[in-house]
């Protein structure tokens, strides 16, 4: 049988997309740029396309949806510093709503895809969303997390536990959060190291992207 197609958006270097592959899935990730650093790069078939300007019917062929859309603005203000704390304060005192819309925009455009691919395909299609512990106060509480990771969406009832072992990726820590490596807190957004440092964490670890794929796999498929 054909295997089934997942779609990974926001996917930067493919944390989902590295255990669907290895639980026998398709699948096809997009993202807003490529992310290539040196032989570190997303593992499958690559669309370049903002999710703003996506609609649903682009994803009607899938089986599932994952994404991680971008978590600095959430993890920024979610730090004890004054021009974080200034940033959040000015958002909920914004009675137009307009700036929270912002902030949730592509949060908010990966449900909207979801919606109008179960619409189009004439089927329910599952999705799971990644993001900070810091997304909380803006786009209500996560259903699981695991470790620093914070699932939305259709989580499975039963979920692995992270266990506070798990080493870092490519000699960062393994946390999402700014604050939790000294070095590329002290590097320019500009530079180089600051953009692979922060594409290396937000890869999703494989033992939840392998557990997710194994629970949507089509039970026809999953023996």
């Amino acid at each position: 049988m054909t295997a089934p197609l997942a779609i990974d958006l926001c996917c930067g270097l493919g944390g989902w997309t590295e255990g669907l592959l290895a639980e026998g899935w398709r699948v096809r990730g997009y993202d807003i740029e490529v992310h290539e650093y040196g032989d570190a790069r997303y593992p499958a078939e690559l669309v370049i396309r903002n999710v703003l300007e996506m609609h649903g019917s682009e994803l009607a062929d899938a089986d599932l949806i994952v994404a991680s859309p971008p978590c600095q603005a959430y993890s920024y203000m979610a730090m004890p510093w004054k021009l974080a704390k200034a940033k959040a304060a000015a958002i909920r005192a914004d009675e137009t709503g307009e700036k929270l819309r912002d902030l949730n925009a592509i949060f908010n455009a990966c449900f909207r895809l979801q919606r109008e691919a179960s619409k189009v395909a004439g089927r329910y299609i599952p999705m799971v969303v990644e993001n900070v512990r810091g997304a909380q106060p803006w786009i209500g509480r996560a259903a699981w997390n695991f470790g620093s990771y914070y699932l939305w969406g259709d989580v499975p009832s039963l979920m692995p536990f992270f266990d506070g072992r798990r080493k870092g990726f490519a000699g960062f820590k393994g946390f999402k959060d700014f604050s939790d490596c000294e070095a590329a807190r002290k590097w320019s957004s500009r530079d180089p190291r600051r953009k692979q440092w922060s594409a290396e964490i937000a890869k999703i670890p494989l033992a939840l992207s392998s557990h997710i794929a194994r629970v949507y796999k089509p039970k026809e498929l999953a023996a």
